[in-house]
C-alpha cells in the first residue's frame, strides 16, 4: 500500500487541504514529527487515527518500521510540524527507502513557507535556490554561505530566531550587499515582511526581538549590486539636504533609486552634518 506525503498548514490550520484531508482519513498510521502538534491538527478535523514519532533523531532507524508497515498492507501518511516532509524537514529517507524497495509514493501539493516568502519578499527572479537551513559553526556557515555567493537566482533559507542576527551579519559579508527580505510568522496573525538591503535587515535584527518561523530571501548575484563608493548619490543626497528635505525621506528616494541602504545614506547624512558644524565653529 501506499506511502502519501501530506503537507500541513505552517500557520493557519484552515490552509489544509481536501486532499490531505482524505489522505488523513484513509491512512492505518500517520508519522509525524511532534504527535502533540499533530494531534492538535486531526483534533480540529476529527480524525482519530494512530500517530507513531517520524523525525530527525529517530527517522533512520524508524523507517523500517515504516516499510514493514507498508509490507503488510498498510496505508502511511507522513507529515511534519509544518509545511511539506523532506523540505528542511524529515521524509526524504523515508520516500527513497519506499521507492527503493518497490512501494508506491504519493507526494500531495500543499502548503510550505518558501514560496510565500518569495512572493511577498518582492525581489524578482527567474528562479530560486532552496538552501533550507544552514547549520554548524560560524566558519562553516560562512564558507556554505560563500559557495553561494555567485547564484544568480534569488536565494530562499529557512532561518531561527535565535540565530537570526548572526545569520544576517555572516550573510552580509559572505554575500555583499543586496536586497533581501525577511518574511516571518507566514499565514499566522502576526505575519511580517521586512523588506531592505541585508545591512538593513542586520540591523533591524539587533534592534527588535523577532519571534516565530523565518524565511530569508536574498536577491542572487546577478542582480546589480548598489555600489556605496559611487559620489553621485551622496551628490544628490547633499543637494535634497540642503532643501530641507528629511533624511529619513533622502534613504527612502536614494534606496528605491540606486539600491542604496538607508541606513547607509543616514550615516553619510550624519557625517556631513557634523562636518559642516566643525567647520561652523
Amino acid at each position: 500500500m501506499p506511502l502519501v506525503i501530506v503537507p500541513t498548514p505552517v500557520g493557519n490550520l484552515d490552509d489544509m487541504t481536501l486532499r490531505g484531508l482524505e489522505a488523513l482519513r484513509n491512512a492505518d498510521v500517520i508519522a509525524c514529527e511532534d504527535t502533540r502538534r499533530t494531534l492538535k491538527l486531526l483534533n480540529r478535523y476529527d480524525i482519530r487515527k494512530p500517530l507513531i514519532s517520524y523525525h530527525m533523531h529517530n527517522e533512520r532507524t524508524r523507517t523500517g518500521e515504516i516499510l514493514d508497515r507498508l509490507g503488510r498492507g498498510e496505508n502511511v501518511a507522513l507529515v511534519s510540524d509544518a509545511g511539506t516532509p523532506g523540505i528542511s524537514d524529515p521524509g526524504q529517507i523515508l520516500a527513497a527507502a519506499a521507492i527503493e524497495g518497490g512501494f508506491p509514493v504519493d507526494a500531495l501539493p500543499g502548503a510550505n513557507a518558501l514560496l510565500p516568502a518569495l512572493l511577498m519578499s518582492g525581489i524578482v527572479s527567474r528562479g530560486f535556490h532552496f538552501a533550507g537551513f544552514v547549520g554548524g559553526s560560524d566558519s562553516q556557515v560562512a564558507s556554505a554561505l560563500s559557495e553561494l555567493s555567485d547564484i544568480r537566482d534569488a536565494l530562499i533559507f529557512y532561518v531561527a530566531p535565535h540565530d537570526l542576527a548572526s545569520f544576517l551579519d555572516l550573510a552580509l559579508h559572505a554575500l555583499g550587499e543586496r536586497r533581501a527580505a525577511l518574511v516571518r510568522e507566514i499565514s499566522k496573525v502576526h505575519q511580517e515582511a521586512v523588506r531592505g538591503m541585508l545591512e538593513e535587515l542586520v540591523l533591524v535584527s539587533r534592534t527588535r526581538e523577532l519571534k516565530g518561523e523565518m524565511v530569508l530571501v536574498v536577491e542572487g548575484a546577478g542582480s546589480p549590486r548598489p555600489d556605496v563608493e559611487r559620489s553621485d548619490w551622496k551628490f544628490l543626497a547633499t543637494a535634497m539636504k540642503k532643501e530641507g528635505i528629511w533624511d529619513k525621506i533622502i534613504a527612502s528616494v536614494l534606496f528605491e533609486s540606486y539600491g542604496i541602504a538607508r541606513n547607509t545614506v543616514k550615516k553619510f547624512l550624519s557625517r556631513e552634518a557634523a562636518e559642516n558644524e566643525r567647520e561652523r565653529k
